[in-house]
């Protein structure tokens, strides 16, 4: 499935500033209107995942943010965006 760069573009800048817009693993105020942002484009572009989508805006945590995540960026990308989010670029010097 292919999608529009602003959808992957958006989704990257969420994930890269996890501290911004997010508080306990819950989307704060301006993390939660990027993330509806986000979902309103991909259910304009892919209406194929309207249940999904439906589904992730009961509960706007990080576990929904990574659902879609997984989805338009990949496992691997995702994982690694949020890592260096939350642990910082130097985790792997850590050890």
């Amino acid at each position: 499935m292919k999608f529009g760069k602003d959808v992957e573009n958006l989704l990257k800048k969420l994930l890269i500033h996890y501290n911004k817009y997010f508080h306990k693993e819950v989307l704060n105020s301006d993390g939660r209107r990027l993330f509806m942002e986000i979902l309103r484009m991909l259910m304009y572009e892919h209406p194929e995942l309207r249940r999904t989508i439906y589904r992730v805006r009961r509960k706007l945590d990080l576990y929904s943010v990574k659902k879609i995540a997984y989805i338009v960026l990949g496992e691997e990308t995702t994982e690694e965006l949020l890592r260096e989010a939350i642990y910082g670029k130097y985790l792997e010097y850590m050890y």
